[in-house]
């Protein structure tokens, strides 16, 4: 929708009212381009600062409870008319600017239309429609092809509840909360369209809502429906709920679903992507549809395999979705019987030995049965791969040709980028992160950047990011009911000027978030040190039935209560897109300890490093690729012994040693400036050699070259 605002602002300033100025804020909050234009933000921000930070920064809510008062008052202000007239003008000319994909792709080609499943997309804060980097990666993957002009449309489901709501009780153990979200604060559009996906016997009513990040749609199926039975209304209850049975029927939904809203909504697709085997079944409902065009079996499977994309992000192996056969055939009979697949035949697709009876149905199989076009999310995660699923190509002799390549995740620039270092780089090394291209060179100059102007620019984000935490605590502290000093000790926690480890990610157990507490006493030593501060902070969620890695957030939080950690550790509660954003941006070292090689890919690593943060992680996921020995720093542990708890020991023992001998003693050596000038070089570098290979511009543009593109021709 073309956005208003073509007039001055002083023409503004002399026509506005409060309904006008209403209507336009709704127009500018109804395209999620806003959410990586910062330009786009400030005009919610300065209608109501306070209302903007309650809801998360959701515009929708920020102007539905504007009362007439204040819209006058800002209908009346020239200052907020230019700031919204140049927020107008900044998503028109986003939405206007030439793009690389429609530039550089002609004839067949051009003609290329993705379907991008995903059982949860990232977009925002305010939109708690994800658990974690899948979401993350997934979200960045759609902004990236809208800047880069890559025709895409993305596929997921509606929660009502999102994921869940994480606090701590007073003795660190997870209170899980699930809020229902009001749908009327998304800028979402419901199309009117409703669906009838076949479940078992019955066909399940969903309507089709959708969103737009600038020209690309995200069309998302909900069952809440009015007189919708509970059994289908929990289907798009919430995500990653519930017992197998239910996982089983929203992936059918989210799959068999998804190809029917594609084509009730008139998207002529022509390669579907699959991002992780959760939409697996969409492969199914394609593989009927042919079949009742009236193209034999084989030649439809084979059809549907060479335009299909799969992308997998798991590395251990009980982390893929398993069903038992039967009831999953049970399940599909209706697609089944219309594709002429027999239950005997579709349990053999999803079974790495075809026709052991014994093994479940697994989804990660069915998609690598069904896409011609398979790929890791990492170097390394490639390698596990082909040695993992080697069992699904037995015609394959030598692993190294099991056909799945790998496509290095990236993070989406203008969505991490804060606006105070884009306007760094932009007067230091000529960056434009509102130019989206596969490759940004000007990156490769940032270590000819001013030493002392990078040692402020980081001095300033983490004393922000201090303020930060210091406010958050707070409310942590007074939320949990505790005394007037409590509160008034959590206002003055961290220090501005101390060394700022940061560790936020998924509290699984593979993740090892208590790693650094291993060793208590050598850990308190160095954090205690008044000559050389140094200071922890974390944050993540474990999922709601992970006991194991919610007993590490319990782990830790008994651990920041400790004397010899009290203001020095400190645990957040909640992990949304807004908290990874303050911490990757003031942090001066991101902290990843898992066990080689659970990581498949990890992303939150790669943000620090256009802020002038450092990463300090285990030679896993994207890190091998990323780290150069000048750039960061390597935790590489040698146990003595086999075992979790020598592996474990081992990697303890190098984290200390590189936080004792490299990388504080560089953070602390100073120039007679005052600047660490060894350490700022390591960052410089950071910059330098991260930010540009590490984009999802760079990685949608290699999935055109890599896998749209074959398989749009085939």
């Amino acid at each position: 929708m073309p956005l208003r605002g073509r007039q001055s602002a002083g023409s503004h300033s002399s026509k506005a009212s409060p309904e006008h100025i209403r209507e336009r804020l709704f127009e500018l909050a109804g395209n999620l381009s806003w959410t990586w234009i910062e330009a786009a933000q400030r005009p919610f921000s300065m209608l109501d600062s306070m209302t903007w930070e309650a809801t998360n920064h959701s515009p929708r809510a920020t102007v539905r409870t504007a009362g007439p008062e204040r819209l006058a008052a800002s209908a009346g202000d020239p200052h907020f008319l230019k700031v919204l007239a140049t927020a107008e003008t900044a998503v028109r000319d986003a939405g206007r600017a030439k793009r690389w994909f429609p530039k550089s792709h002609r004839g067949r080609d051009a003609r290329l239309r993705v379907a991008y499943y995903c059982s949860e997309f990232a977009i925002h804060e305010s939109m708690q429609q994800y658990s974690g980097g899948l979401g993350v990666l997934a979200g960045d993957h759609l902004k990236s092809a809208e800047n880069l002009g890559v025709p895409l449309v993305g596929v997921g489901l509606l929660y009502q509840h999102g994921y869940y709501r994480q606090q701590f009780e007073a003795d660190g153990r997870t209170r899980v909360l699930y809020p229902r979200y009001n749908f009327a604060d998304y800028p979402m559009e419901d199309t009117g369209v409703v669906i009838g996906c076949p479940i078992g016997r019955r066909r399940v009513k969903a309507r089709i809502m959708k969103l737009r990040l600038g020209q690309t749609p995200i069309l998302l199926l909900d069952t809440d429906l009015p007189g919708a039975t509970s059994e289908d209304r929990i289907l798009t209850e919430g995500l990653y709920k519930g017992e197998p049975g239910l996982r089983m029927r929203q992936q059918i939904l989210l799959g068999v679903g998804g190809v029917m809203a594609l084509e009730a909504m008139g998207e002529r697709v022509t390669v579907h992507h699959l991002n992780e085997g959760h939409a697996a079944f969409a492969t199914l409902e394609r593989v009927a549809r042919l079949v009742e065009q009236g193209v034999d079996l084989e030649k439809a499977q084979r059809k549907v395999r060479d335009t299909t994309v799969f992308t997998t992000h798991t590395p251990v192996p009980a982390g893929h979705d398993r069903y038992e056969p039967r009831a999953a055939a049970i399940a599909m009979s209706s697609v089944l019987k219309r594709a002429g697949i027999t239950p005997g035949a579709f349990a053999d697709l999803g079974r790495e030995c075809p026709g052991d009876k014994s093994e479940s149905l697994c989804m990660t199989v069915l998609a690598l049965r069904s896409a011609a076009h398979v790929n890791g999310v990492a170097n390394l995660h490639g390698e596990i791969s082909r040695e993992m699923w080697h069992g699904v190509h037995p015609e394959v002799y030598h692993v190294d040709d099991v056909p799945i390549g790998s496509i290095t995740n990236g993070i989406h620039p203008g969505t991490w980028l804060d606006p105070a270092a884009a306007e760094f780089w932009r007067r230091h090394i000529g960056l434009r992160p509102e130019t989206a291209r596969p490759t940004t060179p000007a990156w490769s100059k940032a270590t000819g950047v001013d030493r002392e102007e990078a040692w402020n620019l980081r001095n300033q984000l983490r004393a922000r990011l201090v303020g930060f935490l210091r406010a958050r605590a707070v409310r942590q502290s007074t939320a949990r009911g505790e005394s007037p000093s409590s509160v008034l000790s959590a206002g003055g926690i961290f220090q501005e000027d101390a060394l700022t480890i940061g560790f936020a990610r998924r509290f699984a157990t593979y993740k090892r978030a208590p790693l650094i507490f291993r060793d208590r006493k050598r850990l308190a030593a160095i954090l205690n040190d008044p000559q050389r501060p140094v200071q922890i902070v974390f944050a993540g969620k474990a999922h709601p039935r992970d006991t194991d890695g919610q007993d590490f957030a319990r782990t830790i939080h008994r651990m920041s209560r400790q004397p010899e950690f009290i203001g020095k550790v400190l645990l957040l509660e909640e992990y949304d897109m807004r908290i990874g954003r303050e911490l990757t941006s003031g942090c001066d070292v991101w902290l990843n300890t898992p066990i080689r090689p659970h990581e498949a890919s990890g992303t939150s690593g790669m943000k620090p490093p256009m802020h002038l943060g450092v990463n300090c992680s285990i030679l896993d996921g994207w890190w091998p690729e990323g780290f150069d020995g000048k750039n960061g720093f390597a935790i590489e542990g040698h146990p003595v012994r086999r075992g979790d708890a020598a592996r474990d020991a081992a990697d303890a023992t190098a984290l200390y040693e590189v936080l004792e001998d490299s990388l504080i003693p560089e953070f602390f050596d100073r120039s007679r400036s005052g600047v660490p000038k060894r350490w700022i070089q390591r960052a410089l570098r950071s910059a330098a050699t991260i930010p540009d290979p590490f984009s999802t511009h760079r990685m949608v543009s290699d999935y055109v070259a890599e896998a749209y593109l074959p398989a749009n021709r085939g």
